[in-house]
C-alpha cells in the first residue's frame, strides 16, 4: 500500500498542500480531483521525491519510509511518476526513450519482458520504435512517457493529468490502458481534469480544494453525488 500522511507543500510564503492524507492499495485506480491551482501537481511531485514536503509528513510504500529519499531511489523503491507535460526526451527515438526507463536496477532483469508488456499495450509504438519521440503526435507521445514509466517495473503508477490535450479517440484509448495496467497488478494514482472517464474507471477518489482533501470515497459514489456532478461532471443529472 501507498499511504500519504500529513503532506505540506510550501513554495516561499504560499502554502500549497496542507496536511493532506490519502491512501492507494493493491489493485487500485484512486483519482484525485480539484480546480487547477488547487495542489494536486504538488502532491503528486512531493510523493515522488520531486518536491520537498513539510515537516511531518509520512509517505510510506509497504513498509518502507520514502520521505527524504532521492527521486531516482523512489524509482527504485517502485514508484514512477508520468509528469504533466509528458517530460520524454524529444531528440531521443522511441526505443531509447523506453531504454532509459529501464535503467532502474529493480528493471533490468525484465527489461525484455517489460518492453514486451508497453508494446502490447500500446502497439502503435510497436509500429514507431525507431522514430524520433518529438515528430509525434501528443497521444503517441503521452504512450511514450508512459510506457518509459512501466519500463521501470513500478508497483505503483502516478499519472499528472495524462488525458491533457488529447483527442477524445486517444483520451478513450487511454484510459482503457490504465484500465489494464490496474488488471496487471499495478496500482494506480491519477490526478485528471477529465472527472468523468477517470470516476469511470477509479475504485475510489480524493476532492482536493485549496491544497486540502474536502472528500473521498468510491468513485461510483463520487459520480453520484450531486455536489461532484456540479464542480466536476457539468452540472447535476436529470430525472
Amino acid at each position: 500500500m501507498l499511504e500519504v500522511a500529513h503532506l505540506s507543500v510550501q513554495y516561499g510564503r504560499h502554502r500549497a498542500v496542507d496536511d493532506v492524507g490519502l491512501k492507494v492499495g493493491a489493485g487500485e485506480i484512486v483519482v484525485v480531483l480539484g480546480a487547477n491551482g488547487a495542489g494536486k501537481s504538488s502532491v503528486l511531485k512531493a510523493v515522488a521525491g520531486l518536491q520537498r514536503p513539510g515537516t511531518g509528513t509520512r509517505v510510506t510504500l509497504g513498509a518502507r519510509e520514502l520521505v527524504g529519499l532521492p527521486a531516482h531511489a523512489i524509482v527504485e523503491a517502485g514508484l514512477a511518476l508520468v509528469p504533466e507535460g509528458r517530460g520524454i526526451f524529444g531528440e531521443l527515438t522511441v526505443r531509447e526513450n523506453l531504454l532509459l526507463g529501464a535503467f532502474a536496477r529493480r528493471a533490468r532483469a525484465d527489461e525484455d519482458r517489460n518492453r514486451a508488456r508497453v508494446l502490447a499495450l500500446f502497439p502503435r509504438l510497436a509500429e514507431r520504435l525507431e522514430q524520433t519521440a518529438r515528430t509525434m503526435s501528443g497521444g503517441e507521445q503521452q504512450m511514450v512517457a508512459i510506457g518509459r514509466a512501466l519500463m521501470s517495473a513500478p508497483e505503483f503508477l502516478l499519472l499528472d493529468e495524462p488525458s491533457l490535450g488529447l483527442s477524445p479517440l486517444l483520451c478513450g484509448e487511454l484510459f482503457r490502458a490504465l484500465k489494464r495496467i490496474r488488471d496487471d497488478g499495478i496500482s494506480v494514482l491519477l490526478v485528471e481534469q477529465n472527472a468523468k472517464r477517470s470516476l469511470a474507471i477509479a475504485d475510489r477518489g480524493y476532492l482536493i480544494e485549496n491544497g486540502r482533501v474536502v472528500g473521498e470515497g468510491r468513485a461510483a459514489d463520487l459520480a453520484r453525488d450531486p455536489a461532484v456532478q456540479r464542480a466536476y461532471l457539468g452540472g447535476a443529472r436529470q430525472g
